[in-house]
């Protein structure tokens, strides 16, 4: 197949990888039930996922350049078709936690890579177009998982769903098609431990992606259960769908937005969004959910993901694959600490107050970042025309 191929088969690897990672998600309530258990065990078998992302992200920074970037994709896809099979040879929250560590270890390893690969693929100097080549597979990937299987529950509650089936098969057609890449940087001896990194005015990006994934991961672990608490548990997986996915939607008027004005404006929609999200699900109001997840998508996987991994990587200059990973390493504390601690406080004190202490964090960290993003936008500008000043003076002098 010829190498201007290698781009698109790389994307369709990357969705694969990405759609086994929330594939169980309308299943969340039944795996529950099965193992007595409630909300924040749920929440803590969900974040077993980040248990597998974060060694890979603090500890195997050098792999990429040690062994190359290609042998990490085939390996990515090999442990989400074995998470896949984990969950339907043995389905519970036993075999969700350890799945979601091994989804977590893919993920890691493609996340790690796949930006400064797509990158060497596409050939381009323009390093916003793999960052927009990566968000649009994994934003679809994330979100996809979760709608066909509640596609597949629609015909009757199983915890075999033929989507499982069907990831399967498309990810073992992946593995095929990525197999021969080429592989187009040098190996190089490089330490094994090297630490994410952040590049000066980076922080920023890395803590809007902390606040965006944390709403979308609390949509995905919690609220299953509060849908079926109104007898809508069928309809979770598109809610999934409509938090991640449709962010697609709003990545191409992400790209025309400068990357601080594009997060910016994601920080202002989603805590707006989520309170449309919280409220319609303490209503059981599923028309309100749907809206809210899609409003919420807007901010976490369109204008903040795209935007802020752009920034990332431009600023990384060279060391692409450190400041990727610093990113994404903010990324899933977000989709696990906060989804854990929500979940203990509804167990505690109940959904409603969960939903509200979540909403409150949510809006402050906001409003911080925003802030921070603001003075840094000022001080570049302050900076820029002061050295255009001293210029003219040169230049009459």
């Amino acid at each position: 197949m010829p190498i201007r191929h290698a781009p698109a088969r790389l994307a369709f690897a990357l969705c694969l990888i990405t759609l086994a990672v929330n594939l169980q998600a309308p299943l969340y309530i039944a795996y529950a039930d099965l193992s007595g258990r409630g909300a924040a065990a749920t929440a803590v078998a969900f974040s077993g996922y980040v248990l597998g992302v974060l060694p890979v992200l603090l500890a195997l920074g050098g792999l990429p350049e040690r062994i190359g970037r290609r042998p990490l994709i085939p390996a990515a896809l090999g442990l989400s078709i074995t998470a896949t099979l984990l969950t339907l040879l043995a389905p519970g929250l036993e075999a969700l936690a350890a799945a979601r560590l091994l989804l977590g270890l893919g993920t890691g390893l493609a996340s790690a890579s796949g930006v400064a690969y797509l990158g060497e693929l596409l050939g381009d100097q323009d390093s916003s177009r793999a960052a927009n080549w990566f968000t649009a597979s994994t934003s679809l990937g994330f979100g996809l998982g979760a709608a066909l299987t509640s596609l597949f529950l629609l015909n009757g509650p199983t915890l075999t769903p033929g989507s499982f089936y069907l990831q399967l098969v498309l990810a073992t057609l992946a593995l095929l098609l990525v197999w021969n890449l080429p592989d187009l940087r040098s190996k190089v001896r490089t330490p094994m431990l090297r630490l994410p990194s952040y590049p000066a005015g980076s922080l920023a990006y890395g803590l809007a992606m902390l606040l965006a994934w944390a709403c979308s991961g609390l949509v995905i672990a919690l609220l299953p259960g509060i849908l079926h608490q109104h007898g809508l548990s069928a309809w979770s997986g598109f809610s999934t769908f409509c938090v991640i996915s449709c962010g697609l939607l709003f990545q191409p008027l992400a790209r025309r937005l400068p990357s601080a004005k594009s997060v910016m404006l994601g920080l202002l929609i989603l805590p707006c969004s989520y309170a449309l999200l919280a409220w319609g699900a303490d209503r059981g109001s599923l028309a309100w959910v749907l809206l809210g997840s899609f409003a919420a998508s807007s901010a976490c996987y369109g204008f903040i993901y795209l935007g802020g991994l752009a920034a990332v990587d431009r600023l990384a200059g060279s060391d692409k694959v450190r400041s990727t990973a610093g990113f994404f390493l903010l990324a899933y504390l977000g989709f696990s600490l906060p989804v854990i601690f929500t979940g203990l406080v509804s167990d505690w004190l109940g959904t409603r107050m969960a939903l509200e202490v979540f909403g409150a964090a949510l809006l402050l960290g906001c409003l911080a970042v925003c802030a921070s993003l603001l003075i840094s936008l000022k001080a570049r500008k302050h900076h820029q025309g002061h050295g255009c000043t001293t210029i003219v003076r040169g230049d009459h002098a």
